[in-house]
C-alpha cells in the first residue's frame, strides 16, 4: 500500500489495530499516550504486522464526538514517530479529509476510510498523496446508525456501493493496486447479515481489489458467544480463520501475534503459502525444494 508493496497473492496480510483513544469498544485508553502508542506499534512489527492501523477517532456509538484538530493531535505524533521507526505501512483509520492530509504529510502511506469515502475532498487527497486506500461499506454514520437496515440484497448493496466508491477513488488519481475493500462488518448489518457476510466473501472477488476483513472482538462475536470483548480472542480467531478460508487477503486485529500465527496456518490449509514460499515449493519438513528438478 502506498509506496511499500504486500505481496497478497502469496500470504494474508495482518493489520495491527492501534487506538489512540480514550474510548475505543477495547483498548480504549490503553494506548492514549503517544509513547505507550508507539511503543505498542514498534511490539506490533516484533509480532508479525503488516500493517500499523492508527485511530484517533472511535467508531464507539458512547464515545465523544471529536473534530479533526483533535484527530491530528492525537494520531500526527504516533504516525510521525512510527513512519520513521519501522518500514511497514501506516494506515491512519479516519473519514476526515483534512486529518488525512496531515497524516500524509507525517509519513503515512495508507487511509483507512470506514465510510467509504463521504467526505467529498477524501479521495482527491488520497490522490495527490499517492497515498493506498481502504474503502470500506457502511449503512448510515459511524456512531449513529439507522433504526431500521434499508437493504435490497445486501451483498448487491455492498457490492454496487464498493463498485461506485473505487471507482471515485480511481477517478481522484489513486492507483488501483493501492485500493483495497471492506464489506463493513457491524457497520449497519444485523448478526445474520454479518454471518452470510463471512459465507459470501468470494462473491465480492467480482470487484478485483484485495479484501479486508475488521471483526477482531466484535459485538457480533460477542452476541454469538455470550462473551464480553477481552473473551473474544477464540471467537476472532474463528472468524479469521474462516474468512482466510474463504478468499480474504487482509485482517484487522488487536491480537496481532495470535492472528498472525491463525492466518500463516490458513496460508498452509488453503493452499497459498508457507511463511511466503509457494506451498508446491515445501516439503513437509519444511525444507525448500527445486520443483522441476524433483519432478524431473
Amino acid at each position: 500500500m502506498g509506496p511499500h508493496a504486500i505481496d497478497l497473492g502469496r500470504r494474508v496480510g495482518v493489520m495491527g489495530i492501534l487506538n489512540v483513544t480514550p474510548d475505543s469498544f477495547f483498548d480504549g485508553g490503553r494506548y492514549f499516550d503517544p509513547d505507550r502508542a508507539v511503543e505498542r506499534g514498534l511490539a506490533m512489527v516484533q509480532e508479525g504486522a503488516d500493517i500499523i492501523d492508527v485511530g484517533g477517532d472511535s467508531a464507539n456509538g458512547e464515545a465523544a464526538a471529536i473534530d479533526a484538530a483533535e484527530e491530528i493531535r492525537r494520531v500526527g505524533p504516533v504516525v510521525k514517530a512510527l513512519s520513521r521507526q519501522v518500514a511497514v505501512p501506516i494506515a491512519v483509520d479516519t473519514h476526515r479529509a483534512e486529518t488525512a492530509a496531515a497524516v500524509l504529510d507525517l509519513g503515512a502511506t495508507l487511509i483507512n476510510d470506514i465510510t467509504g469515502l463521504s467526505d467529498p475532498e477524501m479521495a482527491s487527497v488520497i490522490g495527490r498523496g499517492d497515498a493506498g486506500v481502504c474503502v470500506m461499506h457502511i449503512l448510515g454514520v459511524p456512531k449513529s446508525f439507522p433504526a431500521k437496515w434499508h437493504y435490497r440484497t445486501v451483498l448487491g448493496d455492498i457490492i454496487r456501493f464498493l463498485e461506485t466508491r473505487t471507482d471515485l477513488a480511481i477517478s481522484a488519481g489513486v492507483r488501483r493496486d493501492r485500493i483495497c475493500i471492506d464489506p463493513g462488518i457491524e457497520f449497519g448489518k444485523l448478526i445474520g447479515q454479518d454471518l452470510d457476510i463471512f459465507r459470501r466473501i468470494p462473491e465480492l472477488h467480482v470487484l478485483g481489489f484485495p479484501i479486508l476483513i475488521a471483526a477482531s472482538r466484535k459485538t457480533m462475536i460477542g452476541n454469538v458467544l455470550g462473551l464480553a470483548s477481552k473473551e473474544r480472542l477464540e471467537g476472532t480467531a474463528a472468524v479469521n480463520a474462516f474468512s482466510i478460508a474463504r478468499g480474504a487477503h487482509i485482517i484487522r486485529v488487536h491480537d496481532v501475534q495470535s492472528m498472525v500465527r491463525i492466518a500463516r496456518m490458513s496460508e498452509a490449509l488453503v493452499g497459498l503459502t508457507i511463511d511466503g514460499t509457494p506451498m508446491e515449493r515445501c516439503r513437509s519438513d519444511g525444507k525448500i525444494v527445486d520443483v522441476e528438478e524433483t519432478l524431473g
